[in-house]
């Protein structure tokens, strides 16, 4: 049997007609395994991280691309989302590659996965070679002088450490060139030769019918059989959804692993992994034609309940996703259709619209329509998570759902959870 899913009534809507449904009992709560940041009501918001989600993602993704490997994005925090504790939630399911950014990111994987295989994409700084030794992690090389130093270090040392090398396929930012590809063939011909993987980036995956794409395919085509024997990998979160063209020996998730939608034209594959709840700080009555926040962008058309919630751009929540600029001044509400199109927070369970600038440290939604007995002081709207997706914040904002999860801050109590 087929259940279809019924968005939640818009707190500006009308009231339903019909009587509502007798509520279930609530079951408790997933405990989570692990905490940090302050005390719950030290500070304005709760930020969770479903590891069983992530690790659910990982394993679709896995699956999608079998014969070929599965490695995980984890830089930059892994997105946000605690490398530590994710790296090794992972490691723990089967993944035995892993990507970083910096060195230092590398470390915390190591820390987290002894056995696993870590690359660090952002190549190979002067003088790092010993400290690439010491914890055995692997550079991704894109300079001849990078190679040079990383080379020397090899035979002075005898480390036996391995590398990759980066070919720039047409998105001009790290990599060498194609035509500096054929002496590192030679190369690959030799004993002890270092080089574990040869791999490109695609520049615009999310957008499948880009002519880029087929550009990049037939280049890393090219450099895949000139360095046949040795394993390759093309695709990132979206790269991977263009197809088996692009899955190669190894493909590199990274958002999607967190939720974010690798097809952003099509339905989102990915199971959410972060919900952020805020605490609500007082409700005020605001009567018609006064203003909330900063700029009085926002004016009261008829007496309203606003709700003044816990968390800002202070914490990391864009403040270009307010609503100051989705209604005109002496609009009360932001829209009547019930699209997701418009900043909304879900307090008891319902849509209720932004209204007003984000501040660093405090945001509003207009309550006027629910039960006044259902906000109060003291109790949580969800920012992110149930009917609203990290896309959906970036998408009222501006921006990409990379950036959101990139960006919450440390304000938070975060919570870990299977």
């Amino acid at each position: 049997m087929v259940v279809a899913s019924v968005a939640p009534r818009l707190a500006y809507d009308s009231p339903p007609a019909t009587k509502p449904p007798v509520s279930a009992p609530e079951l408790p709560e997933p405990t989570p395994i692990e905490t940090s940041g302050p005390a719950a009501l030290e500070t304005g918001g709760i930020l969770t991280i479903d590891l069983a989600a992530i690790v659910k993602n990982w394993k679709a993704v896995a699956n999608r691309v079998v014969p070929a490997d599965c490695a995980a994005v984890v830089k930059a925090d892994a997105y946000g989302c605690g490398i530590d504790k994710v790296a090794a939630a992972l490691a723990e399911a089967g993944c035995t590659t892993f990507f970083v950014a910096h060195l230092a990111e590398a470390r915390q994987v190591r820390a987290a996965a002894p056995e696993a295989a870590i690359y660090v994409l952002n190549g190979f700084p002067p003088g790092t070679a010993a400290t690439f030794a010491e914890i055995n992690v692997r550079p991704v090389i894109g300079s001849l002088a990078e190679f040079v130093e990383w080379d020397a270090y090899r035979t002075a040392t005898r480390w036996s450490g391995g590398a990759a090398l980066h070919f720039d396929t047409g998105m001009n930012r790290l990599g060498f060139a194609l035509e500096e590809a054929p002496p590192f063939a030679t190369r690959v011909k030799m004993p002890d030769h270092g080089i574990s993987l040869v791999m490109s980036h695609l520049a615009c995956a999310d957008t499948p019918s880009h002519p880029l794409n087929a550009k990049q395919i037939e280049a890393f085509r090219d450099l895949r059989f000139m360095f046949r024997g040795t394993p390759t990998s093309l695709a990132n979160s979206s790269g991977i959804f263009l197809g088996p063209a692009t899955h190669c020996d190894m493909v590199r998730p990274g958002a999607a692993l967190f939720g974010v939608n690798p097809t952003p034209a099509t339905l989102n594959l990915m199971e959410p992994v972060i919900t952020l709840k805020a605490r609500i700080v007082q409700v005020r009555d605001v009567p018609r034609g006064d203003t909330v926040g900063y700029g009085a962008t926002w004016t009261a058309s008829r007496a309203s309940r606003v709700a003044i919630v816990s968390v800002g751009y202070g914490d990391g929540y864009p403040r270009a996703a307010d609503g100051a600029r989705m209604a005109p001044k002496g609009s009360n509400r932001l829209a009547e259709s019930g699209s997701k199109s418009d900043a909304f927070a879900l307090i008891a369970g319902q849509r209720c619209p932004m209204v007003g600038r984000i501040s660093m440290d405090l945001m509003a939604f207009d309550v006027s329509l629910l039960p006044r007995e259902e906000v109060r002081r003291g109790t949580h709207a969800v920012l992110i998570g149930d009917d609203i997706t990290v896309d959906d914040v970036a998408s009222w904002s501006g921006t990409i759902g990379y950036e959101v999860l990139t960006r919450l801050g440390r304000r938070y109590r975060r919570e870990w959870k299977r």
